[in-house]
């Protein structure tokens, strides 16, 4: 047993010595990116502005190695296929504007890694299926713009956590079910823009906490059951726009308030009874009465 301690020796040398020569690791995390023909330094390129500039294809999952990106402007060009996981990695982004493309596909979770958004324009394309629920994460936001999409689940509730947003457009979409009561939340919008949906149910009475709302459109939808008298407490209305849904019973004289303020309220084509406040007399429009009593 003793002649084999030498033996083991030598070896445990060897092996040590293999050890101590293994390359280093190499950093491949590239320098340069390739986009469209056009090559950017991964450390210098802070902003790509490439609107209406006639692209085409889908956007390139390198695009994600650009982290230092601050503003990202791929609008009005002929951009096809998903957004590409990948721009979750661009944590730096600020402003990002994929609008007037042909984009198609899901919203990717991986949005909401993009914690530093102001600014989201999303609009004209065709996306589908829902908001993630990850566009909770973004904070940050003033202004999510989603219109003239084909999404076709239900706002999230998620959206009541982006208590910085001052425009909120989700217009031309087949968003279904209820408002969630969560909007009430939201209590620095300015302008929300629901029309064109396939919203249901009543409005919430949370949305009189946003006493900031200038502009209203609910227009065009399949909301029922009583205006909320709540919605007087909306003083700085310069639109409400309620037009052709089902909203049922008397109108609440509440209302009034907002006409009083040099609001322009529409409310034509529901099945609103009377008596009317004097206040809309002129211009309730046409309502089906069939079920007033």
């Amino acid at each position: 047993m003793k002649k084999l301690y030498p033996l083991l020796s030598v070896l445990f040398l060897i092996y040590w010595g293999c050890e101590e020569e293994q390359p280093e690791e190499v950093d491949t995390t590239p320098t340069e990116v390739t986009l469209w023909g056009v090559t950017y330094s991964v450390e210098d390129t802070d902003t790509l502005f490439l609107y209406d500039n006639q692209l085409t294809g889908s956007i390139p999952p390198e695009i994600g190695n650009l982290t230092n990106l601050g503003y990202l402007w791929l609008s009005d060009n002929q951009l096809t296929g998903s957004i590409p996981t990948e721009i979750g990695n661009l944590t730096n982004l600020e402003r990002l504007y994929l609008y007037s493309n042909q984009l198609t596909g899901s919203i990717p979770p991986e949005i909401g890694n993009l914690t530093n958004l102001t600014s989201l324009n999303l609009g004209n394309n065709q996306l589908t299926r829902e908001i993630p629920p990850e566009i909770g994460n973004l904070t940050n936001l003033t202004r999510l713009v989603l219109y003239e999409n084909q999404f076709t689940r239900e706002i999230p509730p998620e959206i009541g956590n982006l208590t910085n947003l001052t425009y909120l457009n989700l217009r031309d979409n087949q968003f279904l079910g209820l408002i969630p009561s969560e909007i009430g939340s939201l209590t620095n919008l300015n302008r929300m823009f629901l029309y064109n949906n396939q919203l249901t149910g009543s409005i919430p009475p949370e949305i009189s906490n946003l006493t900031n709302l200038t502009e209203l459109g609910l227009e065009n939808n399949h909301f029922s059951g009583l205006i909320p008298s709540e919605i007087s407490n909306l003083i700085n209305l310069t639109k409400l726009i309620l037009n052709d849904n089902q909203f049922t019973g008397v109108i609440p004289e509440s209302i009034c308030n907002l006409i009083e303020n040099n609001c322009l309220i529409n409310i034509t084509n529901n099945q609103l009874c009377p008596p009317y406040p004097s206040c809309v007399e002129d211009f309730v429009g046409e309502q089906d009465r069939s079920d007033c009593d």
